[in-house]
């Protein structure tokens, strides 16, 4: 059974009036569907955030010190474009 429907005056922002006229249009619905949905959907019980956990391995000491992986990537970038402009690419 269906819960009778209240009749309820309220007075919407410019912007907040926009959105719902907005959500009118994509939806294609009435303005009390679109401002019905709008509110069930802000005053929802947020979803419980996903509690994601990923194994994760020890991988010892590491056979390449990285800590300057940066300039050497840069080094190599270097000689590469030596090598087109050598080329005449």
């Amino acid at each position: 059974m269906m819960r009778p429907m209240s009749r309820t005056t309220v007075t919407l922002e410019p912007d907040v009036e926009a959105l719902v006229h907005r959500a009118m249009r994509e939806r294609g619905v009435s303005f009390k569907e679109a401002l019905n949905s709008a509110i069930r959907a802000g005053l929802a019980p947020a979803a419980p955030a996903l509690d994601l956990r990923f194994p994760t391995f020890d991988m010892g000491e590491p056979f390449v010190d990285l800590s300057h992986a940066a300039a050497f990537v840069a080094e190599l970038e270097a000689d590469e474009i030596g090598q087109d402009l050598a080329r005449g690419r």
